[in-house]
This record gives C-alpha cells, sequence and structure tokens, in this order.
C-alpha cells in the first residue's frame, strides 16, 4: 500500500465513519480520488404484487492507499458531506477485478 497524506482517508487521516456501511460495484474512477458505486436491490409493489429491480449510484471518496478500480467491488460508509455529491468513503477493496 503506498503511503496516504489524504486527510479524508478513513484509515490515515481524521475523516470518521458513521451511519451506513453498504457494498457496491465501482463502474467508473474517471474522477480523481473519487469512484461511482452502483447497487442493485429490490423493491416490491404491493399495487401488482411483483418485485422492481432498481440500481443506485453512490459517489464515493476513493483514498489513495486503497485505490479501488472499475470492476472492483468495495465497501464504503457513510461520513459527512466531503463535497457537494459526495457523503460516502471507500473503507476497502472486498473483491479485485481480474
Amino acid at each position: 500500500m503506498p503511503e496516504c497524506n489524504d486527510p479524508h482517508c478513513p484509515i490515515h487521516g481524521t475523516l470518521k465513519t458513521r451511519g451506513a456501511e453498504l457494498e457496491g460495484l465501482v463502474v467508473s474512477d474517471k474522477a480523481k480520488k473519487t469512484v461511482i458505486i452502483e447497487r442493485e436491490y429490490t423493491k416490491f409493489v404491493y399495487k401488482y404484487e411483483r418485485s422492481l429491480r432498481k440500481r443506485s449510484r453512490i459517489p464515493a471518496h476513493n483514498p489513495e492507499c486503497i485505490g479501488a478500480k472499475t470492476g472492483d467491488r468495495v465497501k464504503i460508509a457513510e461520513s459527512r458531506k466531503i463535497s457537494k455529491t459526495k457523503s460516502f468513503v471507500v473503507t476497502g477493496i472486498l473483491k479485485k477485478s481480474e
């Protein structure tokens, strides 16, 4: 692991995590220090007695020491707002892409 000087790193920096801890797939790592996580889930519609498959895309801060890439399965945790859209931070990689 490279040395991390990022203040928004939950491991080496001062950023505290709280609330939700989620898992998802990294679908984009084009932005600097940011990844887009996609989560799939089902929602039951009572009127039609059927389930819908939905997905949500969550922008998350990607510290240098973790360095998640597209295709990785990662764990993210909620934190305070880091920017206008980011309120989650990548805490670990569960499965590397091939």
